[in-house]
């Protein structure tokens, strides 16, 4: 991996799993409970200019990025939903960099996406506690990439995406010593 390729994908782009372990979802249920005070003690006390700096060249800011969060666990979560009460669904895709540039993710203060951060992973932990593993083979359809997706699949995604976020957070608050 060069050296743009390893700050772009800090721990490695997302492996798409063969196989999703009942001791795997334990797992990635843990990081996504874990996630929003991980989240919110790595940036909750950065000031303005901290948020918005790049966590690398040509990158969104911080607090773009924590809004990114929140826009994309939120969708991911109505993902499930769908999945969980539907047969297959067809998922709608979003455009996650025009979202980012919205004012909302630009200019505001970052507390409200940790807040629906915190909210929003107590309630999807709890209904993934709650699923069997039939119901963790519920599909939903993803038209940009063309096939069905797992609630397993979507959950490792989504637990890798915790972690790769907050890899690039902390390269940026190790590279400048805060």
């Amino acid at each position: 991996m060069d050296k743009l390729e390893h700050i772009k994908y800090p721990i490695g782009k997302f492996q798409d799993p063969k196989k999703i372990t009942d001791q795997d979802i334990d797992k990635h249920i843990q990081t996504l409970k874990d996630f929003p005070n991980k989240l919110k003690h790595l940036v909750g006390n950065w000031t303005d200019e901290q948020l918005d700096s790049q966590y690398r060249e040509g990158s969104w800011t911080i607090r773009q990025l924590v809004n990114h969060l929140s826009d994309s666990h939120m969708n991911s979560f109505i993902r499930f939903k769908l999945a969980l009460t539907e047969d297959n669904p067809t998922v709608k895709p979003w455009d996650q960099v025009q979202w980012a540039e919205l004012q909302d993710s630009f200019n505001m203060d970052i507390k409200p996406a940790l807040q629906i951060l915190k909210g929003l992973h107590k309630r999807w932990v709890f209904e993934l506690r709650s699923l069997t593993n039939r119901e963790f083979e519920s599909t939903f359809y993803h038209p940009e990439q063309h096939r069905n997706i797992t609630l397993r699949e979507s959950l490792a995604f989504y637990a890798w995406h915790c972690d790769h976020h907050i890899a690039h957070i902390e390269n940026l608050r190790s590279e400048n010593n805060w």
